[in-house]
């Protein structure tokens, strides 16, 4: 297992992370990073946790919940550092942070053609659940898949 130095994003660590979020292929046009982050360190009940390598941030994933379900965002292992742990090891910290909010529940999504993703979910025991999801923008946007 990785012996990351995780803990919360800071101001100084805003640019590293969308630019980590930029490398993995995790940003949408639709939404803004920047946005995202904000509004995930406006409140208490979600953050953003960042794993360290002296000089670098190699991992982070975003935790929040609604006071009974967990979720996972925004994880993201940079692509020179896979096959060393860091992703089991930011999404331990993430279910530790919601175990200590007392949630009990984690949910995330994954796009379906994302095979390696849904197979690395499924080695840390996620099952593929049987909801359906439905989405719709409340700012007058134009759907999106």
């Amino acid at each position: 297992m990785s012996t990351l130095a995780i803990d919360a994003i800071r101001d100084a660590d805003v640019e590293s992370v969308v630019a980590l979020w930029q490398r993995c292929g995790l940003t949408r046009p639709w939404n803004d990073p920047h946005a995202d982050i904000a509004l995930a360190r406006r409140r208490d009940n979600s953050t953003i946790l960042i794993g360290r390598e002296p000089g670098a941030i190699v991992a982070t994933a975003m935790v929040g919940h609604d006071g009974h379900r967990g979720w996972i965002y925004y994880v993201a292992v940079d692509p020179d550092g896979r096959k060393r742990g860091y992703g089991r090891a930011i999404m331990a910290a993430a279910e530790d942070w919601l175990r200590a909010a007392g949630i009990a529940k984690l949910q995330l999504l994954v796009r379906r053609e994302n095979a390696q993703a849904n197979a690395f979910y499924q080695s840390l025991g996620f099952e593929e659940s049987t909801s359906v999801m439905f989405q719709k923008w409340l700012d007058g946007r134009a759907p999106t898949s």
